[in-house]
């Protein structure tokens, strides 16, 4: 405590004294562009690792960067997207994961947290898509490379979660909105971002030339150790299996028959809809 009292009076006298008009400006109101969805984990700090300035980031935090489905849960994350997008305008959204990540470590033994966290078990459980698809997907993996593929995959399915809320549908369908994923690497500080073209987790400034990226993810996306990381693409099967019938969305591809995720592929889909449900 007594390091941040000290820390208290450093900020006073210095950061704040060198930025006294910025703060004076943002006293009358903010106005961030981007929405940055990351996890509580101590080792991740969102204006340090984009060294961005106090009031550009409009930031949620919680275990795992979890985003429950639209309707499935009562907690903020909603209520802060809405506004987020709503009232701020914001026009950008990054789903950052982070290596080692201890949400997703207990997300791959859920059950035995019942006992001893109910309360984490329970808000584990808005993970369970990316918990199915994990264990019927990559069962030949463990150690560090099940925990990378985890955490990638998490990142997909919350992106995919996000689209579930009508305001971001809204801004998608318009156009204005994109949805980004990252991957923060604790030990190198390496920031990667999905590319739903090539399959990989990239550097972003390597794309910072290219159109934004579509909104519709690929479904699976493990994290090798190479810099650049090559997401092999998943053998799609025939019949999925799931109850779930393929439709005509009207445009020329296959939905889900789902009611409420017409827009999706039938796979997306039944991972939503399994995380919501």
């Amino acid at each position: 405590m007594k390091k941040l009292i000290e820390g208290l009076k450093e900020f006073q006298t210095g950061y704040f004294s060198s930025h006294r008009e910025l703060f004076e400006e943002l006293s009358h109101g903010q106005h961030p562009r981007i929405l940055f969805i990351t996890c509580s984990d101590s080792r991740i700090d969102p204006n340090l690792i984009t060294q961005a300035q106090v009031g550009e980031l409009f930031v949620i935090r919680n275990a795992g960067n979890i985003i429950p489905p639209f309707g499935a849960a009562n907690g903020g994350e909603g209520a802060a997207i809405e506004y987020a997008v709503s009232a701020l305008n914001i026009d950008q959204v990054i789903v950052c994961g982070h290596s080692h990540c201890g949400a997703m470590k207990g997300l791959l033994k859920l059950s035995s947290l019942e006992e001893k966290m109910p309360l984490v078990h329970n808000w584990l459980k808005h993970a369970e898509a990316t918990r199915q698809v994990i264990k019927d997907n990559y069962s030949n993996l463990e150690g560090e490379e099940l925990l990378e593929v985890t955490v990638a995959e998490n990142v997909l399915t919350q992106l995919e979660n996000l689209q579930t809320y009508p305001v971001i549908r809204s801004r998608l369908h318009q156009g204005n909105l994109s949805l980004h994923g990252w991957i923060y690497r604790i030990e190198t500080g390496e920031v990667f971002e999905y590319d739903v073209i090539s399959h990989d987790f990239i550097p972003p400034q390597s794309r910072i030339i290219n159109p934004e990226p579509e909104y519709n993810f690929h479904p699976s996306c493990p994290v090798g150790s190479s810099s650049d990381s090559k997401v092999p693409t998943t053998p799609q099967p025939k019949s999925n299996g799931n109850g779930v019938k393929p439709v005509n969305n009207g445009n020329g591809n296959k939905g889900s028959s789902l009611p409420g995720y017409e827009h999706f592929p039938p796979e997306q889909a039944q991972r939503i809809y399994r995380g919501s449900h």
